[in-house]
């Protein structure tokens, strides 16, 4: 009785539905095959699609990216496909409807996962929604690319940077995505050096202000023009030249900067010494007295 209720439903539903040639509609997929993709369209009759109908990716197959449940926005093609069926496309729909999704995906900046398909003149192609899309060379890593054909079937994380329907130019980028990251790992990584640590590195720059040094690691600071020495100097070439290993200690590493200092560390230096030469000279003036008091206790005739 349930079933029966649920299949009047249905019934009435249907037919207060009007379906024609160009409407874009959804549906259910209940079955799957090599040749086609069956869709419950809440309709008097099923929905069929065609596999070469079903995306302009070179990469898409229709047994392994279509599952059953799944709901599909597909276009209607024809209103009998001869077996009392309503052909329908999903490339047609996609042409239409795939540009609003990229559009939000550009607003979003929302990470997605493509899969390269082709190599072409100065970068690679990769599908999205069903589009073509390109990644320029200069978008694939944070560095030069010099072989585009190593990134030919590889999967990449992009995000959309340019969407163009009118022109139908879809432009990707994984670069973006790279610069954030190396970006979060290194500010880890200054985050974890503790502020009065003594540090080696390596003078790899020279400026007006300071020098940068080579810390290792993918980490530099920089030792400002007054933390260099205690004397005071009017550039820092005066003191250092590229190349020159140096113990520095760290001032702060506020804002994911490195701020060093060679002068503090001359400074913690010096105060150790003195502090060793004090003791030194405490301890002989406690021996010295400890000897005095033993002889003046000494009655010697």
């Amino acid at each position: 009785m349930e079933e029966t209720m649920k299949d009047y439903e249905r019934e009435l539903e249907a037919s207060f539905r009007k379906i024609q040639e160009g409407d874009v509609i959804k549906g259910t997929v209940i079955g799957v095959n090599e040749e086609e993709v069956t869709l419950d369209l809440k309709y008097y009759t099923q929905g069929i699609i065609k596999a070469t109908d079903m995306s302009d990716d070179p990469g898409f197959s229709v047994m392994a990216d279509v599952h059953e449940g799944d709901v599909i926005e597909a276009s209607v093609v024809k209103m009998d496909d001869g077996q009392g069926n309503i052909l329908l496309s999903r490339r047609e729909a996609n042409a239409v409807l795939a540009w609003d999704v990229l559009e939000g995906y550009k607003e979003e900046k929302k990470n997605l996962t493509v899969k390269v398909s082709e190599v072409v003149n100065a970068g690679v192609v990769a599908y999205l929604e069903g589009i073509r899309g390109f990644i320029p060379a200069s978008q694939l890593d944070l560095s030069y690319v010099e072989n585009l054909e190593e990134y030919k079937g590889r999967t990449l994380e992009v995000r959309v940077i340019t969407v163009d329907r009118e022109k139908e130019k879809l432009v990707l980028s994984a670069k973006e995505i790279l610069r954030e990251k190396a970006k979060e790992e290194h500010d880890h990584k200054v985050a974890m050096i503790v502020p009065g640590t003594v540090l080696e590195g390596t003078v790899e720059s020279l400026q007006t202000y300071g020098a940068f040094v080579d810390l290792k690691d993918g980490l530099s600071g920089l030792v400002h023009i007054s933390q260099i020495c205690q004397r005071r100097i009017k550039k820092p070439s005066e003191v250092l030249k590229v190349g020159d290993k140096v113990k520095v200690k760290v001032l702060n590493t506020n804002d994911g900067k490195i701020s060093l200092s060679m002068k503090a560390l001359e400074e913690q230096q010096a105060e150790e010494m003195e502090n060793i030469d004090v003791k030194q000279y405490g301890s002989s003036e406690s021996l010295g007295t400890s000897l005095g008091d033993l002889f003046a206790k000494l009655n010697l005739k």
